[in-house]
Protein backbone atom coordinates (compact mmCIF):
# COMPACT_ATOMS: atom_id res chain seq x y z
CA UNK A 1 0.00 0.00 0.00
CA UNK A 2 1.22 3.48 -0.87
CA UNK A 3 -0.10 6.52 0.93
CA UNK A 4 2.08 9.60 0.60
CA UNK A 5 2.23 12.91 2.45
CA UNK A 6 4.82 14.40 0.10
CA UNK A 7 3.78 17.13 -2.32
CA UNK A 8 6.57 15.81 -4.55
CA UNK A 9 4.25 12.90 -5.33
CA UNK A 10 1.66 15.21 -6.92
CA UNK A 11 1.51 16.06 -10.62
CA UNK A 12 3.80 19.03 -11.34
CA UNK A 13 0.93 21.47 -12.01
CA UNK A 14 -0.82 20.41 -8.79
CA UNK A 15 2.43 20.56 -6.81
CA UNK A 16 2.98 24.18 -7.86
CA UNK A 17 -0.54 25.16 -6.81
CA UNK A 18 -0.12 23.40 -3.45
CA UNK A 19 3.21 25.14 -2.87
CA UNK A 20 1.51 28.49 -3.53
CA UNK A 21 -1.34 27.49 -1.18
CA UNK A 22 1.07 26.60 1.63
CA UNK A 23 3.00 29.85 1.08
CA UNK A 24 -0.19 31.95 1.19
CA UNK A 25 -1.17 30.34 4.48
CA UNK A 26 2.33 30.75 5.90
CA UNK A 27 2.27 34.43 4.93
CA UNK A 28 -0.79 34.82 7.15
CA UNK A 29 0.81 32.89 10.02
CA UNK A 30 -1.10 29.67 9.31
CA UNK A 31 0.96 26.49 9.47
CA UNK A 32 -0.42 23.58 7.45
CA UNK A 33 0.33 19.92 7.93
CA UNK A 34 -0.03 17.86 4.75
CA UNK A 35 -1.73 14.62 5.74
CA UNK A 36 -2.22 12.99 2.33
CA UNK A 37 -1.26 13.42 -1.31
CA UNK A 38 -0.99 10.35 -3.56
CA UNK A 39 -2.78 7.14 -2.54
CA UNK A 40 -2.78 3.91 -4.50
CA UNK A 41 -6.04 2.02 -4.99
CA UNK A 42 -5.32 -0.37 -2.11
CA UNK A 43 -4.83 2.52 0.33
CA UNK A 44 -7.97 4.21 -0.98
CA UNK A 45 -9.97 1.02 -0.48
CA UNK A 46 -8.65 0.76 3.10
CA UNK A 47 -9.87 4.32 3.78
CA UNK A 48 -13.22 3.52 2.19
CA UNK A 49 -13.59 0.49 4.48
CA UNK A 50 -13.17 2.71 7.54
CA UNK A 51 -16.55 3.11 9.24
CA UNK A 52 -18.05 0.45 7.02
CA UNK A 53 -16.31 -2.91 7.40
CA UNK A 54 -13.46 -1.61 9.58
CA UNK A 55 -13.51 0.42 12.82
CA UNK A 56 -13.59 4.21 12.74
CA UNK A 57 -15.56 7.03 11.20
CA UNK A 58 -16.45 7.23 7.53
CA UNK A 59 -13.91 9.63 5.99
CA UNK A 60 -14.48 9.11 2.27
CA UNK A 61 -17.12 8.01 -0.20
CA UNK A 62 -14.48 7.11 -2.79
CA UNK A 63 -13.23 3.60 -3.48
CA UNK A 64 -9.93 2.92 -5.26
CA UNK A 65 -9.92 4.70 -8.64
CA UNK A 66 -12.71 7.05 -7.54
CA UNK A 67 -10.54 9.64 -5.76
CA UNK A 68 -8.42 12.39 -7.26
CA UNK A 69 -5.75 11.30 -4.75
CA UNK A 70 -5.34 8.17 -6.88
CA UNK A 71 -4.31 10.37 -9.83
CA UNK A 72 -1.91 12.69 -7.94
CA UNK A 73 -4.33 15.62 -8.18
CA UNK A 74 -5.37 16.09 -4.54
CA UNK A 75 -3.99 17.05 -1.16
CA UNK A 76 -5.40 16.84 2.35
CA UNK A 77 -4.17 19.33 4.94
CA UNK A 78 -4.92 20.39 8.49
CA UNK A 79 -4.04 23.75 10.06
CA UNK A 80 -1.97 23.75 13.23
CA UNK A 81 -3.53 25.83 16.02
CA UNK A 82 -1.68 26.25 19.30
CA UNK A 83 0.71 23.48 18.28
CA UNK A 84 -1.98 20.91 17.50
CA UNK A 85 -3.91 19.89 14.37
CA UNK A 86 -7.31 21.63 14.25
CA UNK A 87 -9.85 19.18 12.82
CA UNK A 88 -12.84 21.25 14.03
CA UNK A 89 -14.48 22.44 10.81
CA UNK A 90 -16.35 25.10 12.80
CA UNK A 91 -13.08 26.82 13.73
CA UNK A 92 -12.79 30.09 11.77
CA UNK A 93 -9.29 29.17 10.55
CA UNK A 94 -10.85 26.71 8.08
CA UNK A 95 -12.52 29.51 6.11
CA UNK A 96 -9.15 31.25 5.79
CA UNK A 97 -7.46 28.00 4.73
CA UNK A 98 -10.22 27.30 2.20
CA UNK A 99 -9.95 30.80 0.74
CA UNK A 100 -6.17 30.53 0.39
CA UNK A 101 -6.52 27.18 -1.36
CA UNK A 102 -8.97 28.67 -3.84
CA UNK A 103 -6.73 31.71 -4.32
CA UNK A 104 -3.92 29.29 -5.26
CA UNK A 105 -6.15 27.74 -7.94
CA UNK A 106 -7.39 24.67 -6.06
CA UNK A 107 -10.93 23.43 -5.62
CA UNK A 108 -11.88 23.20 -1.94
CA UNK A 109 -14.09 20.32 -0.84
CA UNK A 110 -15.29 22.49 2.03
CA UNK A 111 -17.48 24.21 -0.59
CA UNK A 112 -19.12 20.98 -1.70
CA UNK A 113 -22.81 20.64 -0.95
CA UNK A 114 -22.63 16.89 -0.25
CA UNK A 115 -20.00 15.29 1.99
CA UNK A 116 -17.98 18.41 2.74
CA UNK A 117 -14.31 17.58 3.29
CA UNK A 118 -12.61 20.60 4.79
CA UNK A 119 -9.08 19.11 4.60
CA UNK A 120 -9.41 18.19 0.89
CA UNK A 121 -8.17 20.33 -2.01
CA UNK A 122 -7.77 19.26 -5.64
CA UNK A 123 -6.89 20.47 -9.09
CA UNK A 124 -8.39 18.56 -12.00
CA UNK A 125 -7.76 20.88 -14.93
CA UNK A 126 -11.43 20.42 -15.78
CA UNK A 127 -11.07 16.66 -16.15
CA UNK A 128 -13.38 14.12 -14.54
CA UNK A 129 -12.43 10.87 -12.88
CA UNK A 130 -13.67 9.09 -16.02
CA UNK A 131 -11.24 11.21 -18.07
CA UNK A 132 -8.36 10.27 -15.80
CA UNK A 133 -9.29 6.58 -15.84
CA UNK A 134 -9.28 6.81 -19.65
CA UNK A 135 -5.68 8.07 -19.54
CA UNK A 136 -6.17 11.81 -20.01
CA UNK A 137 -3.63 13.99 -18.18
CA UNK A 138 -4.18 17.05 -16.02
CA UNK A 139 -2.28 20.03 -17.39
Amino acid sequence: MIASRSIDDLLPVVKEKVKKFVALCKGDGIELLVTSTYRDHESQNALYAQGRTEPGNIVTNAKGGQSFHNYRCAVDVVPIVNGKPCWDSNHPIWQKVGNYGKLAGLEWAGDWTRFKEYPHFQYTGGLTLADLRAGKEVK
